[in-house]
């Protein structure tokens, strides 16, 4: 089986299907495009128009959680688990995670301070319903790693990058939060999983942007 994930070298949504790809030891290959300005044959594969697509032997996957768990099904070990309802609960949060990394590009890329904070404060009441719902860690379902901690790390790296420019305290009183966003961002799949000089192509991209947020990145 050969693999080729097509990727915009920011988006962290492929990021999440690298994560899983290197955890499970899978070897795949990265087409990096321009999403400003796409190429014909991209438009042409992606009904979307987005990132990831995942090429499996010439046949396209899009949609990053059908990718993840596609790659789970066909490369074990299993990052989901066997019991239905807990499979379904562990989808549930990969869609959490999904609009939570939709919030932050909100945050990246608002206009003002006060569309900022109405977007930090909303994500803010979302992540104390996960906070309530994790165990003890250090990841999502303990010791083991699943679909949801690859879904939900490129939100934490990026929050980290933020953190790191200008305080927002968004996970402060949910040390549960706080603690697994550090297991994830120190996990080699992690580190390992966006292109060399991704901090700065990340500050780079959100200055442009002229956002509110960019003028401390």
């Amino acid at each position: 089986m050969t693999l080729e994930l097509v990727s915009f070298p920011l988006c962290p949504f492929v990021q999440r299907a690298v994560i899983a790809l290197r955890e499970k030891g899978v070897p795949f290959t990265v087409s990096y495009i321009d999403l400003d300005a796409p190429p014909e044959w991209f438009l042409e594969m992606s009904p979307l128009g987005k990132v990831p697509l995942l090429q499996v032997d010439g046949t396209v996957l899009f949609e990053s959680a059908v990718i993840n768990e596609f790659l789970d099904e066909t490369h074990p070990p299993r990052m989901l688990p066997e019991a239905a309802l807990q499979r379904a609960r562990a989808r549930a949060w990969i869609e959490f995670a999904s609009g939570q990394i939709g919030r932050q590009y909100m945050m990246l890329t608002v206009a003002t301070e006060a569309a900022f904070d109405e977007q930090r404060r909303a994500s803010r009441r979302e992540l104390v319903h996960l906070e309530a719902a994790l165990g003890a860690g250090p990841l999502y379902a303990g010791e083991h790693f699943s679909l949801v901690d690859a879904a939900i790390a490129p939100w934490f790296m990026r929050l980290q990058l933020m953190e790191d420019a200008h305080a927002l305290g968004m996970l402060d009183g949910m040390p549960k939060l706080a603690a697994w966003g550090q297991a994830l961002c120190a996990r080699e799949s992690v580190r390992q999983s966006v292109p060399e000089h991704f901090d700065a192509q990340f500050r780079a991209r959100f200055r442009r942007h002229e956002g509110w947020f960019g003028q401390f990145l």
